[in-house]
């Protein structure tokens, strides 16, 4: 990762309708969602959502992959976790005291599948 692509993913999120696009293909991990589906829940025609998934996939935060008739979109979370990786080094300047709040908050709010409680 390096600052152009870095500037490159940010620039793609900083569109309402592609962040929200952006985090619904998240929250629809790992399955994703069909473009006409995120068009449908973003509220937008679908060739404007054709070209806004473009623009998040060309940012490497997106892959597409056609299915039958239609192509359904998958967030990149290893692109997008390399790019908060990169915004992130560094950042405490040696002085992690500093960083520990932020990364406290990066905490997922929902833990993995596998280490879930049980309950008793």
């Amino acid at each position: 990762m390096d600052d152009t692509q870095t500037i490159e993913a940010l620039g793609a999120l900083a569109h309402a309708t592609r962040l929200e696009a952006f985090r619904r293909l998240v929250a629809a991990e790992p399955e994703g969602i069909a473009a006409g589906e995120i068009a449908r829940l973003c509220k937008v025609p679908q060739n404007t959502m054709s070209t806004h998934l473009a623009v998040l996939a060309r940012a490497g935060l997106v892959t597409g992959e056609r299915q039958s008739r239609s192509i359904v979109y998958r967030a990149d979370l290893s692109h997008f976790r390399e790019m908060t990786s990169y915004l992130l080094q560094d950042c405490c300047g040696g002085r992690p005291e500093i960083c520990a709040p932020l990364v406290a908050d990066l905490t997922p709010c929902c833990a993995p599948a596998s280490t879930k409680a049980r309950p008793a």
